[in-house]
């Protein structure tokens, strides 16, 4: 069967299988008139084997293979283009509807190999260091879009024989889009990620990172188990406010409280990942530091410093390596463990932050943006800000 390009559209009328969650594929089943056990068979089939045709499914009878050809596909996004890094990592252009793309990156790491997976076209935030923001935004993702970005890249890897189950041993809701903003999709899409019949990645290998939508994140905590990453990226409101603009409907307070009610939710040495992206003059100072510690102070955490990844006008630099590890020293010192992410795939801009796909903004926000760099000759300034957040 021929991947088509939307996996929420067919021109046949078809019930698409690949995102359907294991109650969902069972009361599928069961409305045609099969016993519920047969979910179990196909979602090892889509799943484990990457198999899109109900011909290859050789333990079901020809009689079912022919009623789920009348009824039922397995559809997944078009591979629009498929980049391979000479570090490992890969990226994948994945085609949707109206010429909309998102874009998929896997990352190895020794024994460890990572997913970082899109759940919007585009996205609503507009964090100022994100080339992703600045193409606006269009819509959110179904379950088989996003799952079908876990499938195509898992298939990559050749038969099961060949890569296993292993190679994706982490998947990171870091992709494109904010993931709290489609909310039941995205839970839907991770209960599949955990699912033994899915892809089975344990609670802690599966990550989902928000910048900050706070009423959502209560409503998370009640819905799945995993681990949780928080775009923070600045140690007071008046900053954040410039870098994260959501911030100034969901401030650093009620953020932290969200935050702690999580590490309570779930007790069993549970802390929350802290993203912070080093911008050169604007986030890295000793002062920032000292506030992070202070804010900090009360939340279980692990803090991940990721060095700005540069993008076409963004204004913005990335740090020496001298001032990177003196504010990953300073965190240490508190009492923090502290990572500095090592820079993957920025030869095919894959890294952090960099993730552009092609979005038919709805927002007008890609429009304004060309409009401001054309206006100030192709340059946009740094934004100066003062250590204490004040511009």
């Amino acid at each position: 069967m021929n991947p088509g390009s939307d996996p929420n559209e067919s021109s046949t009328n078809k019930v698409n299988l690949l995102g359907m969650t294991r109650p969902q594929m069972e009361d599928f089943f069961e409305s045609i008139g099969e016993k519920r056990f047969r979910a179990h068979q196909i979602m090892k089939w889509i799943h484990f084997f990457g198999v899109d045709d109900f011909e290859a499914m050789t333990n079901l009878g020809k009689a079912l293979r022919t009623k789920l050809h009348e009824v039922a596909e397995i559809r997944g996004p078009k591979v629009d283009l498929e980049h391979f890094s000479k570090d490992g990592t890969r990226k994948w252009v994945v085609e949707l509807d109206q010429g909309n793309k998102v874009e998929t990156v896997f990352i190895p790491d020794g024994n460890r190999g990572t997913l970082c997976v899109s759940s919007q076209v585009g996205c609503a935030l507009d964090c100022s260091f994100c080339s992703t923001g600045k193409q606006g935004f269009q819509r959110d993702l179904s379950v088989a879009e996003i799952i079908g970005q876990v499938w195509i890249a898992q298939r990559s890897f050749g038969a099961p024989e060949n890569r296993g189950l292993r190679n994706i041993t982490n998947i990171v809701m870091m992709g494109m889009g904010e993931p709290l903003l489609n909310f039941d999709n995205v839970i839907d899409a991770m209960e599949l990620m955990k699912d033994d019949l899915g892809y089975g990645v344990a609670k802690k290998r599966l990550t989902l990172s928000t910048s900050g939508v706070v009423p959502k994140m209560y409503e998370l905590y009640e819905r799945i188990d995993v681990a949780l990453a928080v775009s923070l990226h600045a140690p007071n409101d008046e900053l954040r406010d410039v870098l994260v603009p959501v911030n100034k409907k969901y401030p650093l307070s009620e953020l932290m409280k969200a935050c702690r009610q999580y590490v309570d939710k779930f007790p069993d040495s549970r802390r929350v990942t802290m993203e912070y992206v080093l911008i050169d003059g604007v986030n890295d100072k000793f002062e920032h530091a000292e506030q992070l510690v202070e804010l900090l102070q009360d939340v279980p955490s692990k803090i991940n410093l990721i060095p700005f990844n540069p993008f076409p006008n963004s204004g913005y630099k990335r740090p020496n390596g001298l001032r990177i590890k003196a504010f990953q020293d300073r965190l240490m010192k508190a009492g923090f463990v502290t990572t500095i992410r090592t820079t993957r795939g920025d030869d095919i801009d894959a890294a952090c932050g960099q993730l552009v796909g092609k979005v038919q903004d709805r927002t007008r926000r890609s429009a304004q943006w060309q409009a401001k760099v054309a206006a100030k000759g192709n340059k946009i300034p740094v934004q100066q800000v003062h250590p204490s957040g004040r511009s």
